[in-house]
């Protein structure tokens, strides 16, 4: 067993908290071993975790002392058992009790676990007062890794959610994305907020580009409270209606959706992009792209080909692109990283990847969705859109949009192979033929007519081969 984390001078509600955060996490077959003196806070960590768990529909939690076992079920179905060991007279009356059982298939809180036999692979949570401050704890976290090794973040998670006027919320898990970052929605009478989980050390660029973004009037959703050395943030909750779920459910929107998307990148580029973040400049987007040569043609049965690309977009932009000033690009600007507002501004989410670029980047990635048809026409009517606002010219503009267009989506049919293949995420590959039929509307033009030809014997990811890289 590894110490993984300590909480240093817990009072009750800090230990309250630590519960909630853990009980976000934990799932069906972890059990958690409550050690501690009499006092020292078990049974108050174990009653926050169960009503955390189940929400608005929270039933009242007693010790478990005298009936050794209570159990309860939270709003997804999973049963979670609350047992106290004190009273217990044998270990083997833990089969009668059916706990053996339980931790197969629940989730299970355990008080004086060594009052029975040892639970192999539990976390053991200690809970120990302080001599010279009794109302406070010393509490420890220990398990094996790697099955716990995520337990290691929740003492600092609670600590911020504490310091920042949260520790009485229930936290629920959002959706995440392709990264490692982690995300859950903080709920607490009627108020919300939400968690930013990252590595430790790596939000300053959200938080820069946060600032820069509000100091525009664009809407970045407002930090409320940070650990940087952690990597968490407690942020603004923009709420559920991203434009991806608004057209889902009124497709009739989509046109002004998009108009307002448009516009807001009008007024984006209005303003000179700041010093720190990264110019994606023709090698920088050469270098990029080379996730796709390395990834997709191998693992689509066509090693070798596909070699030239890189080169050729490199040359390609110093040619279409390359004398048009950069301006700021948010870099992932789609219909699962906006927030739709009605006629306050659009909401933005996942911008610390900001990059100076040319300014047809963001627009192809709103409008060449790799998660979504977008209507060509309503594809049309935004380049238009854009040109019409800026008065750039027109045929330079849409060539450098089929060039970036192309660069992108190319990256991403890189991207998805990797994940598939490294990290097991499968689900993006049925995603890839929407992105390849961009690809191919993109190399129609003219002017990309050398990458047509550096991409000749590149397999389509026909259902053979995506199977073949799903493997």
């Amino acid at each position: 067993m590894t110490l993984l984390a300590t909480l240093d001078d817990a009072d009750a509600d800090l230990t309250a908290c630590l519960a909630r955060v853990m009980a976000a996490v934990l799932k069906p077959g972890d059990v958690v071993a409550l050690q501690g003196p009499v006092g020292a806070g078990k049974t108050h960590f174990a009653r926050a975790f169960i009503r955390a768990r189940q929400g608005e529909a929270a039933e009242e939690v007693p010790s478990p002392t005298f009936t050794l076992v209570q159990t309860y079920a939270d709003p997804l179905g999973t049963e979670i058992w609350h047992a106290d060991l004190y009273r217990l007279s044998h270990p083997e009356e833990l089969a009668e009790l059916g706990l053996d059982e339980a931790m197969r298939e629940a989730i299970v809180l355990v008080e004086w676990p060594e009052h029975g036999s040892p639970l192999e692979g539990a976390l053991t949570v200690g809970l120990e007062p302080l001599a010279d401050a009794p109302e406070l704890r010393r509490i420890t976290l220990a398990g094996s890794e790697p099955h716990w090794g995520l337990m290691t973040r929740l003492p600092a998670i609670a600590r911020l959610i504490h310091r920042a006027g949260w520790s009485g919320a229930r936290l629920v898990p959002l959706a995440g994305d392709a990264s490692s970052r982690r995300y859950f929605r903080l709920v607490d009478e009627g108020r919300s907020a939400v968690l930013m989980d990252a590595s430790p050390g790596v939000t300053a660029p959200y938080v820069a580009m946060t600032q820069w973004l509000r100091a525009l009037d664009l809407h970045a959703p407002e930090i409320l409270a940070t650990d940087q050395a952690q990597g968490l943030l407690l942020i603004e909750d923009l709420g559920d209606d991203l434009v991806a779920r608004v057209l889902e459910s009124r497709p009739d929107l989509a046109p002004r959706i998009y108009d307002r998307m448009t516009d807001l990148l009008v007024q984006l580029h209005g303003h000179k992009p700041p010093d720190f973040v990264l110019r994606l400049d023709g090698p920088e987007l050469a270098r990029q792209v080379g996730l796709f040569a390395e990834y997709y043609p191998p693992a689509a049965g066509a090693p070798g080909k596909g070699a030239e690309v890189a080169a050729v977009i490199e040359r390609l932009h110093a040619e279409l692109a390359a004398d048009m000033p950069p301006v700021l690009g948010l870099r992932d600007f789609h219909a699962e990283n906006v927030v739709w507002r009605d006629e306050a501004p659009l909401g933005l989410l996942d911008f610390q990847d900001a990059v100076a670029v040319h300014p047809a980047y963001d627009l192809v990635s709103a409008l060449q969705d790799a998660r979504r048809d977008v209507a060509p026409e309503i594809e049309e009517a935004q380049i238009a859109r854009y040109v019409a606002a800026t008065g750039v010219d027109e045929a330079r503009f849409r060539a450098a949009y089929a060039l970036l267009g192309a660069q992108r989506n190319l990256r991403i049919m890189g991207i998805f192979t990797r994940l598939a293949q490294r990290e097991g995420k499968r689900r993006y590959l049925a995603m890839m033929p929407r992105v390849w039929a961009a690809i191919q509307r993109d190399l129609a033009h003219p002017a990309l007519a050398p990458l047509a030809k550096a991409l000749e014997g590149v397999p389509a990811p026909t259902p053979e081969v995506i199977e073949g890289i799903a493997g």
